[in-house]
């Protein structure tokens, strides 16, 4: 236990240490990474420690990032009461689901959370003299403040991106370490045997994923706040899959392996996108003379390349693999 909140501790700190010395490409990245990043935490929780496999979280992340981002564009609200109706929207929205979808398990429960998702996509689109649709609207930097800090500044964005995160990690570890983490984990082992000895699988599992709805909406909630951005491709299935590939990477039922994930696939697409796709379009074109212009575009090989490394040498994730064989005590 100590351990634990020693290595938790470490890792906030060596955050708050790197601020100062990131140049100013990768200070904006890690702010993202952060927000984003508290988004796999609530994922984990739903899929490492309770083994639910949802398809449609994007909605989750929809309702909390349209719940604040429209409130103040449309009713005005301050930020800070907005960011708080978008978490309660979110966690609404899970309470909803979870009653409707729990009822269901294995391949049913992927695709009732996945219909859900598409029809909150859909209403986002229909909406669209509110919600703007794929355009999206952006929120006017004057607004984003918060007790006088003005959340556009890039310091006051990092450390306020730091400051969820390490909420949404306390909380998550705070979980796990509870009566109510070790129940979440045995339903993932064998639902039967936790229900023959008197618990109800049920209600664990409601308030596993009315935990992740929750993280989910304060992620969207402060992606909107913090970025000034709201649209609806992120209520789109690739933000359903996303938080699934960040958990996988680092390492499910770990409580850091979100974090560790987020940062490495976040990168990953960044250089594939950037570096590596164009410039095996050229090596293409130089060699045959046919111009690839699609290909450079399809950062996802590198993706589908990575998750095959990972499920071939790292099966339980990257962190995983390391608590199974170096340090068992890993969180």
């Amino acid at each position: 236990m100590t351990r634990s909140i020693l290595l938790h501790g470490l890792v906030l700190a060596a955050l708050v240490a790197l601020e100062p010395v990131l140049s100013e490409y990768h200070h904006g990245n890690l702010a993202r990474i952060m927000v984003l990043a508290v988004y796999a935490v609530g994922y984990n929780m739903l899929f490492g420690y309770t083994g639910l496999l949802s398809l449609g979280h994007a909605m989750f992340f929809a309702a909390g990032m349209y719940g604040c981002a429209l409130l103040v564009r449309l009713a005005e609200w301050g930020v800070g009461p907005a960011f708080a109706a978008g978490v309660v929207c979110a966690l609404a929205a899970g309470v909803v689901v979870g009653f409707l979808a729990l009822r269901t398990i294995g391949v049913g429960f992927m695709i009732v959370t996945l219909m859900f998702a598409e029809a909150a996509h859909l209403g986002i689109l229909y909406y669209n003299d509110y919600t703007r649709g794929d355009e999206g609207f952006t929120i006017p930097q004057a607004i984003r403040t918060v007790a006088g800090l003005d959340l556009s500044d890039t310091t006051t964005r990092y450390f306020a991106a730091l400051a969820l995160f390490a909420a949404a990690l306390i909380a998550s570890a705070a979980v796990v370490q509870s009566r109510t983490g070790r129940v979440l984990v045995a339903i993932r082992e064998n639902e039967d045997r936790v229900r023959m000895l008197g618990f109800d699988p049920f209600r664990y599992k409601l308030f596993a994923l009315v935990f992740s709805a929750t993280m989910a909406g304060a992620a969207g909630a402060a992606y909107a706040v913090l970025f000034g951005y709201a649209g609806a491709s992120f209520a789109e299935v690739q933000y359903s899959i996303l938080p699934l590939l960040w958990v996988l990477l680092g390492g499910p039922g770990t409580t850091l392996g979100p974090l560790l994930g987020t940062v490495l696939m976040f990168y990953l697409i960044d250089y594939a996108s950037g570096t590596i796709m164009p410039g095996l379009a050229a090596l293409v074109e130089a060699q045959t003379g046919i111009a690839a212009p699609g290909l450079a575009s399809a950062w996802l090989l590198m993706v589908g390349l990575a998750l095959v490394l990972l499920v071939l040498f790292a099966p339980r994730g990257l962190l995983g693999v390391v608590r199974a064989r170096m340090v068992p005590w890993l969180p």
